[in-house]
């Protein structure tokens, strides 16, 4: 059975629900759009997408982080935090949707709050790693899709875009992301184009769109019976053209 689901860190949903309305309007195909950074509690999520039918499951948190999921058929929402992370920052959704589990998540930045803030980026990154563990045990197909605000490789950002001690390009990060390939999973879109630039971010600051300055940090991680599936991965570039536009795009995979 074919299944079309996709991330988008939508930097303020109450901000921007008109861009996601329009968005899902125009990708009727997409069954399910995993947000990013929403930035509100779940009473304050918009109702229009209910209004218009969608079905919506939210973990939210006041003014920061937060992810939700925005879906055409009902959704069984398998756990709203990320097993073995210890904090109470809204950074992970899991959801059964026609036999696949997707895990939505807003992996910490790292690059505020010194030693701990990178320290709590490394400790989701671990979390993760062993939730693949669990998942892959039991034989579930699933996709763990998202912010990880990790760049794996240096064609992954823009020369210059990032200095050489930003937490998306240390040392540390980039292992917690091979890990997650080395425990069996694949990076969807580097399985069809395994070599290329190709961002899902551009800063506010400096015309950084204008000038495709930008980053890969959108990913895609897929266990490896959905990988056999996979049939396309989209950056849907246009919409950082937008007005008042987020500073990441959606990205959208294909299963067959």
């Amino acid at each position: 059975m074919s299944l079309t689901f996709a991330s988008w860190n939508i930097n303020s949903i109450r901000t921007r629900a008109h861009l996601v309305k329009d968005w899902l309007d125009r990708n009727p195909d997409c069954t399910l759009l995993c947000l990013q950074e929403i930035k509100c509690e779940a009473h304050q999520f918009p109702k229009l997408f209910e209004e218009a039918g969608f079905h919506v499951a939210v973990a939210g948190q006041k003014a920061y982080n937060g992810v939700a999921l925005i879906s055409r058929v009902p959704l069984t929402v398998t756990t709203d935090h990320l097993p073995g992370f210890e904090s109470d920052e809204a950074r992970y959704i899991e959801t059964e949707l026609e036999g696949v589990t997707i895990g939505n998540l807003y992996l910490p930045n790292g690059n505020s709050g010194g030693d701990a803030g990178f320290a709590k980026k490394l400790n989701f990154l671990e979390a993760l790693h062993q939730r693949s563990l669990t998942l892959q045990k039991e034989e579930r197909s699933f996709a763990f899709i998202g912010d990880y605000n990790v760049c794996p490789t240096e064609e992954d950002y823009a020369p210059r875009a990032l200095s050489p001690d930003d937490a998306l390009l240390r040392p540390e990060s980039r292992a917690g992301f091979r890990r997650l390939l080395w425990s069996g999973l694949t990076d969807a879109l580097r399985c069809l184009h395994p070599a290329g630039r190709h961002y899902t971010f551009w800063d506010y600051q400096a015309g950084a769109y204008q000038r495709n300055s930008g980053l890969r940090i959108d990913h895609a991680l897929l266990s490896p019976r959905l990988a056999d599936r996979l049939t396309g991965f989209t950056i849907d570039k246009d919409e950082r053209g937008r007005e008042k536009p987020s500073d990441h795009v959606p990205v959208v995979v294909s299963l067959s």
